[in-house]
Protein backbone atom coordinates (compact mmCIF):
# COMPACT_ATOMS: atom_id res chain seq x y z
CA UNK A 1 0.00 0.00 0.00
CA UNK A 2 2.77 2.47 0.91
CA UNK A 3 4.39 2.06 -2.54
CA UNK A 4 1.06 2.90 -4.18
CA UNK A 5 0.66 5.97 -1.96
CA UNK A 6 4.16 7.15 -2.80
CA UNK A 7 3.48 6.71 -6.52
CA UNK A 8 0.25 8.71 -6.25
CA UNK A 9 2.04 11.53 -4.41
CA UNK A 10 4.76 11.52 -7.09
CA UNK A 11 2.17 11.64 -9.87
CA UNK A 12 0.38 14.61 -8.28
CA UNK A 13 3.66 16.44 -7.68
CA UNK A 14 4.74 15.90 -11.29
CA UNK A 15 1.39 17.01 -12.70
CA UNK A 16 1.37 20.24 -10.70
CA UNK A 17 5.09 21.08 -10.53
CA UNK A 18 5.23 20.53 -6.76
CA UNK A 19 8.81 19.21 -6.66
CA UNK A 20 11.32 21.15 -4.60
CA UNK A 21 14.75 20.73 -3.13
CA UNK A 22 14.76 18.05 -0.38
CA UNK A 23 15.37 20.77 2.23
CA UNK A 24 12.07 22.43 1.31
CA UNK A 25 10.24 19.10 1.52
CA UNK A 26 11.86 18.40 4.90
CA UNK A 27 10.80 21.79 6.24
CA UNK A 28 7.29 21.22 4.90
CA UNK A 29 7.16 17.89 6.74
CA UNK A 30 8.25 19.52 10.00
CA UNK A 31 5.59 22.19 9.54
CA UNK A 32 2.89 19.59 8.90
CA UNK A 33 3.91 17.52 11.95
CA UNK A 34 3.64 20.73 13.95
CA UNK A 35 0.08 21.11 12.68
CA UNK A 36 -0.66 17.55 13.86
CA UNK A 37 0.66 18.41 17.32
CA UNK A 38 -1.34 21.64 17.40
CA UNK A 39 -4.54 19.82 16.47
CA UNK A 40 -3.98 17.22 19.18
CA UNK A 41 -3.36 19.93 21.78
CA UNK A 42 -6.49 21.83 20.78
CA UNK A 43 -8.67 18.75 20.38
CA UNK A 44 -7.64 17.26 23.72
CA UNK A 45 -7.71 20.59 25.55
CA UNK A 46 -4.00 20.17 26.22
CA UNK A 47 -4.30 16.52 27.27
CA UNK A 48 -7.36 16.85 29.50
CA UNK A 49 -9.53 14.60 27.31
CA UNK A 50 -9.26 12.12 24.46
CA UNK A 51 -9.38 13.30 20.84
CA UNK A 52 -12.86 13.56 19.35
CA UNK A 53 -13.87 11.65 16.25
CA UNK A 54 -14.41 14.03 13.36
CA UNK A 55 -11.75 16.53 14.41
CA UNK A 56 -9.25 17.94 11.93
CA UNK A 57 -6.64 15.46 13.14
CA UNK A 58 -7.23 13.16 10.16
CA UNK A 59 -6.76 16.09 7.77
CA UNK A 60 -3.52 17.11 9.44
CA UNK A 61 -2.22 13.53 9.51
CA UNK A 62 -2.99 13.27 5.80
CA UNK A 63 -1.02 16.45 5.12
CA UNK A 64 1.93 15.10 7.11
CA UNK A 65 1.78 11.75 5.31
CA UNK A 66 1.73 13.50 1.93
CA UNK A 67 4.75 15.57 2.94
CA UNK A 68 6.66 12.51 4.19
CA UNK A 69 5.99 10.57 0.99
CA UNK A 70 6.97 13.57 -1.16
CA UNK A 71 10.23 13.86 0.77
CA UNK A 72 10.92 10.15 0.35
CA UNK A 73 10.26 10.40 -3.38
CA UNK A 74 12.45 13.45 -3.98
CA UNK A 75 15.26 11.76 -2.01
CA UNK A 76 14.94 8.50 -3.94
CA UNK A 77 13.85 6.49 -0.89
CA UNK A 78 11.32 3.69 -1.27
CA UNK A 79 8.98 4.48 1.64
CA UNK A 80 7.57 0.93 1.71
CA UNK A 81 11.04 -0.57 2.06
CA UNK A 82 11.99 2.02 4.68
CA UNK A 83 8.86 1.20 6.68
CA UNK A 84 9.53 -2.55 6.51
CA UNK A 85 13.12 -2.01 7.67
CA UNK A 86 11.92 0.11 10.59
CA UNK A 87 9.32 -2.47 11.59
CA UNK A 88 11.92 -5.23 11.49
CA UNK A 89 14.22 -3.10 13.66
CA UNK A 90 11.44 -2.64 16.23
CA UNK A 91 10.56 -6.35 16.17
CA UNK A 92 14.22 -7.21 16.79
CA UNK A 93 14.50 -4.75 19.68
CA UNK A 94 11.30 -6.05 21.23
CA UNK A 95 12.54 -9.63 20.97
CA UNK A 96 15.98 -8.80 22.33
CA UNK A 97 15.16 -6.20 24.99
CA UNK A 98 11.40 -6.14 25.37
CA UNK A 99 11.30 -2.48 24.30
CA UNK A 100 11.12 -0.79 20.91
CA UNK A 101 13.17 2.30 21.84
CA UNK A 102 16.78 2.74 20.78
CA UNK A 103 18.16 2.61 24.33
Amino acid sequence: MTAEWQRRVADLARQHDLWHDPVIHALDLVSEVGEVAKEILLDTEYGRRTPRPGSDLAVELGDALYSLLALAEVCGVDAAQALEAAMEKYRRRLAERGAAGSK
